[in-house]
């Protein structure tokens, strides 16, 4: 069994969240800006499909990425390179969260409903939520977006429209967070994708420990503005 949160309750400590569906700590409660920081600050975020209630999560291992460890493929070096795109942050925030929403083959559904975007957009306007865009031709090709909180950086959901659009957002996003001495991404669940670019699962202990340093260096909540040279 997992509690249900009421308005005010906190959140149960991770520890406590299941082994099977693997962590799956609680539900009920909200999506207020308050909550989202309370969750994030604790290793745990939101994840439902529409119809459920909110569901929270903290699983065990946690995949992460390391900015120095971030790895590219030769290709996407030699896509870098050739600087006919741009990579801009915050601009179209609601846009990529609704391309992250948007079907995809195989899917049945999508967990970004519209309480979801409504939620994570304020939460950007209060300067904690981000996305970083890649541009081609004038359009908006690929993207991502996360949230960040001390030196901290959450990784929700990627789409691309044009190929290797959203990999060059996230390789620029990766070094741009070394830069400004983020120390690490959270990438929540285990996938292929983001293993090939270096990250690896942790204990959730392991990840605990890092995350309780991280978010509490100085707040930074603003409109992030990328540094343009990132690619060379």
């Amino acid at each position: 069994m997992i509690p249900w949160l009421a308005a005010g309750d906190r959140f149960p400590p991770v520890e406590r969240a299941l082994a099977e569906p693997n962590g799956l700590l609680a539900a009920g409660g909200d999506l207020s800006a308050a909550r989202l920081t309370e969750a994030y600050r604790n290793g745990i975020f939101p994840w439902y499909s529409e119809g459920q209630p909110v569901l929270w999560w903290s699983p065990d291992p946690r995949m992460v990425l390391f900015p120095p460890e971030l790895k590219l493929s030769r290709s996407l070096r030699k896509r870098l390179k050739r600087h006919d795109y741009e990579v801009r942050a915050d601009t179209r925030f609601e846009e990529v969260m609704r391309e992250c929403a948007a079907p995809r083959e195989g899917q049945s559904g999508t967990w970004i409903t519209e309480d979801m975007i409504a939620a994570y957009t304020a939460l950007h306007r209060a300067g904690r939520a981000h996305s970083v865009e890649t541009w081609i031709g004038g359009e908006l090709a690929g993207g991502l977006y996360g949230v960040a909180l001390g030196r901290m950086f959450y990784g929700e959901s990627m789409f691309t429209r044009a190929p290797e659009a959203s990999k060059i957002a996230l390789a620029t996003l990766v070094r741009q967070l070394e830069r400004w001495g983020y120390g690490m991404i959270d990438c929540q669940m285990p996938t292929t994708h983001l293993a090939r670019f270096g990250a690896s699962e942790i204990p959730r202990a392991e990840f605990m420990r890092k995350l309780a340093t991280l978010v509490n260096y100085p707040d930074t909540a603003r409109k992030w503005r990328l540094d343009d040279d990132l690619s060379d």
